[in-house]
């Protein structure tokens, strides 16, 4: 038995760690002596732990804030991190557009994540890529070459091996990709124009980025072309946009068309207003062209709008 501290016992399992109090260990809050017990884990998950029931001391249900005393026994059930899930195959409907040996095209529903990420470690689309194409366990990040943010639908291309994943980055960064969207925005833009101006993460709200005194901005190039204008049934100005990206930033077309002072209808990140009909950005990915990594030929797909944006659209008097 020790007298000082705390000692570490034997593990009965690989996901459990247990825990025996000395009879002169100076008193310490339950989840602050597990945190400098266990510093690979961060004291908000050991809290998590303690409430969720996975926590015993002296063969008790734990609270988090009780105090430990000489003799306490504690018994720590480790659970596996969200992150843990993260590359895990998961049977998600998907819309395979077409599919060659070297890719996929898929059409994402809004809603759906493209990649895990914090507050989305499963659900995604690489998780049900994984179970679609158990093969895409061998390319880095599933296949993905580039992505939707979550309520934006459309067309996106999946690589099916290294070489071709290489080759359509490639195409990325020489700007040989065709990505064309339909945008609902707010007001009546000019007839056309190009939008020239670097994007990053916004200082003052991480999740936000911008064009204004980015933090470690990139450059970031938008083609729009007005298709047509016209008034939403309380009077407001609402134009249909088609745009093309030579880059593709975070939040590429969002950023800029909101810079413009002609923010997406329904994305109240950037300025745009939530309306019954619009509850996540009027955004849909219509086209993609890319050369076949295989045959060099140009391939081509079109995505019909998204259901909630065609019934948006219907209810637009248009001029």
């Amino acid at each position: 038995m020790p007298d000082t501290d705390i000692a570490k016992e034997s593990l009965d399992a690989a996901d459990e760690q247990r825990f025996l109090i000395g009879f002169k260990a100076t008193p310490e809050r339950l989840d602050k002596a597990l945190a400098r017990l266990m510093p690979e884990h961060s004291r908000t998950r050991i809290q998590g732990w303690i409430e969720d029931g996975h926590v015993t001391v002296n063969e008790r249900q734990a609270q988090v804030r009780q105090t430990l005393l000489p003799g306490d026994r504690i018994v720590v059930r480790v659970q596996p991190s969200a992150e843990s899930s993260a590359f895990l195959p998961e049977d998600i409907p998907l819309a395979v557009v077409a599919e060659s040996p070297d890719w996929i095209v898929i059409d994402k529903p809004a809603g759906l994540v493209t990649h895990p990420g914090a507050g989305n470690w499963s659900g995604t689309l690489l998780n049900g890529l994984l179970h679609r194409y158990p093969e895409l366990s061998m390319v880095a990040r599933a296949g993905i070459v580039h992505r939707l943010d979550k309520d934006t639908s459309g067309l996106l291309v999946v690589a099916r091996n290294e070489t071709a994943q290489t080759h359509l980055v490639r195409q990325l960064q020489a700007h040989t990709v065709l990505r064309e969207y339909v945008a609902l925005v707010h007001g009546h833009p000019p007839a056309d124009g190009r939008v020239d101006a670097p994007i990053g993460r916004d200082p003052r709200v991480p999740v936000r980025m911008t064009t204004q005194n980015p933090a470690a901005p990139k450059a970031a190039v938008t083609h729009y072309s007005v298709q047509r204008r016209g008034l939403l049934p309380d009077g407001r100005r609402v134009s249909k946009v088609v745009c093309r990206l030579e880059t593709g930033r975070t939040h590429q077309i969002r950023v800029h068309m909101g810079s413009l002072g002609h923010p997406l209808v329904g994305d109240t990140l950037y300025g745009g207003s939530e309306l019954p009909q619009a509850k996540r950005q009027m955004l849909h990915a219509r086209r993609l062209s890319f050369q076949d990594p295989s045959s060099n030929e140009t391939v081509s797909f079109e995505s019909e709008l998204a259901g909630d944006l065609q019934a948006f659209c219907q209810e637009i008097e248009w001029a």
